[in-house]
């Protein structure tokens, strides 16, 4: 039961549940990005570079080929006056189809600006948050320094001697 406890102390910890909220906001803002590269940047620039999808820009590392399926062998026939009507075909073993071989560099272009922008964002968040850090911290700094040239306030007057002997004379009539 001990483990239980501690992983239990251990997952409901805020820095725990605070790091649980930034992955899947993450995520969310992850696909933000890819949709915000994808359907609109990307596109764009597609344009402004003549038209070209980024998706499909792909370099032929090795063709492909097609299926070929078995074919048994025939014998040249000839027709009655000996003229060829179909030539000899030998027979064929079936194969099966070979995929081309692509350098996909449109998608790694794409992931690459994904990237960029996700970069960038989180710079910038970084650096407001360091802004406002930074400020509440002098904020917090100079209400310390104000405090402390405040002066500190006087000490009440000594009493007179006719507040002396009020006192006196009230605590005396106080015991009658």
């Amino acid at each position: 039961m001990g483990l239980l406890q501690e992983f239990k102390a251990f997952a409901l910890k805020g820095n725990v549940m605070d790091m649980a909220v930034g992955v899947i906001i993450g995520g969310a803002f992850g696909k933000i990005v890819t949709s915000l590269v994808n359907d609109v940047i990307m596109p764009g620039v597609g344009v402004l570079v003549g038209g070209v999808d980024f998706k499909d820009l792909k370099l032929t590392l090795k063709e492909g080929v097609e299926a070929v399926e078995a074919v048994e062998g025939q014998e040249a026939v000839y027709n009655e006056l000996g003229e060829l009507v179909s030539p000899a075909i030998e027979a064929v073993e079936a194969m099966p189809a070979v995929d081309p071989v692509y350098l996909t560099y449109g998608n790694f272009i794409q992931t690459t600006v994904d990237f960029l922008i996700i970069a960038i964002s989180v710079f910038v968040m970084i650096k407001v948050f360091n802004k406002l850090t930074s400020i509440r911290l002098k904020k917090k700094q100079e209400e310390e320094a104000a405090a402390a040239a405040e002066p500190a306030p006087a000490p009440e007057p000594e009493p007179t001697k006719e507040e002396l002997l009020l006192t006196e004379i009230r605590d005396i009539l106080k015991n009658k």
